[in-house]
């Protein structure tokens, strides 16, 4: 009854309802439409590399959805999220490999073939990068503050030095994937399908952390973030509440992994360097930290300003970190909190 009672009231700080006319509902709504359309008009248009990068933003915004769910509503600072990105796109490109080669993956204790199809590949990323958070958070939550950063960018270093010292699959060169993994009834390599594969996967991911961000699991680990102590004297271990989150975080940005392997064909040591983590970290913080839609809206942001403006000059990066300071400086809750104003609980 204490638990109960304790959990009700930390509700009120969980994420307000979706009210879906307000300003903020406009705004999601827009956003959501817009990166859903403009793909469409664009391929039926001809302009088939605006439809791939919208892929793109979408696979990016995925993967930022998963680390926001650690950063944002949990308040774990993983600094090596990277790792479970790079993993997701080592098992479509591995497993790609094999089925091309028609050789196995491994024959013992037991026989494991390689498949091209994207149902296998996706479990089979979500189920390893959930493993490895298993484990990488059983040890890392042990601790807080820099320690946990430290210690989970350590983790994905050795992840990453290890793919680049694996010549079976190419090492430091990287693993091309020659045919893009198959969905059955679905033909993946057309591009607008591919799109909408990802678009999906993008809207599953948000639907997954909005709703259990409204359960008793969600206002459990919003408290974990705000007062431990607190939620301990309700009854509740804050460990396996946050263990739990950087699971399901590390699950979401792995099946991103294995999404954005298939849409480029080619996987390399790159997706899990501590580089994307930290391009991770900068998409969830313009877009805004704990923010459903602010990985989104910061993905936008970050692949445009790399595309057009990594167009004109190799320094983008130099206004994009002015961006980013602006946003740190005069709009601490994001681009979505500067469009949509800010939530009940900022």
């Amino acid at each position: 009854m204490t638990n109960n009672t304790s959990l009700s009231k930390n509700a009120a700080l969980a994420p307000e309802a979706d009210r879906p006319f307000d300003r903020k509902g406009l705004v999601q709504m827009a956003l959501l439409g817009l990166l859903l359309l403009l793909p469409v008009l664009a391929y039926f248009s001809g302009h088939i590399y605006y439809v791939n990068l919208a892929s793109r933003i979408t696979i990016i915004a995925m993967a930022a959805v998963g680390l926001n769910l650690a950063i944002g509503y949990g308040g774990m600072v993983s600094f090596g999220h990277a790792a479970y990105f790079g993993l997701g796109g080592y098992v479509a490109g591995i497993s790609a490999y094999h089925a091309f080669d028609m050789t196995p993956f491994m024959t013992w204790p037991f026989g494991v073939p390689g498949s091209d199809n994207l149902l296998v590949v996706w479990l089979a990323a979500v189920l390893l990068c959930a493993l490895l958070a298993l484990a990488i958070g059983a040890i890392s939550l042990r601790t807080t503050g820099v320690y946990f950063i430290m210690i989970t960018l350590a983790f994905a270093q050795m992840i990453y030095y290890f793919a680049n010292s694996w010549p079976t699959y190419g090492g430091e060169d990287g693993l091309p994937i020659y045919i893009r993994n198959t969905l059955p009834l679905v033909d993946s390599s057309n591009a607008l399908t591919y799109f909408l594969i990802c678009f999906i996967g993008l809207v599953l991911a948000m639907a997954i952390t909005s709703r259990m961000m409204k359960s008793r699991f969600g206002a459990a680990l919003t408290m974990a973030r705000l007062n431990d102590v607190r939620l301990a004297t309700a009854g509740i271990s804050p460990y396996p509440i946050r263990l739990a989150a950087f699971v399901i975080s590390a699950a979401i940005t792995g099946l991103a992994g294995a999404l954005y392997a298939d849409l480029n064909g080619f996987v390399s040591p790159t997706m899990l360097s501590w580089h994307f983590s930290g391009e991770l970290m900068v998409i969830v913080i313009l877009g805004g930290v704990g923010r459903l839609y602010g990985p989104l809206a910061g993905a936008v942001l970050f692949v445009m300003m790399e595309t057009f403006l990594g167009g004109v000059t190799q320094y983008w990066q130099l206004f994009l970190g002015l961006v980013l300071l602006g946003v740190v400086l005069f709009a601490k809750h994001g681009v979505m909190g500067w469009l949509a104003g800010r939530e009940r609980n900022e």
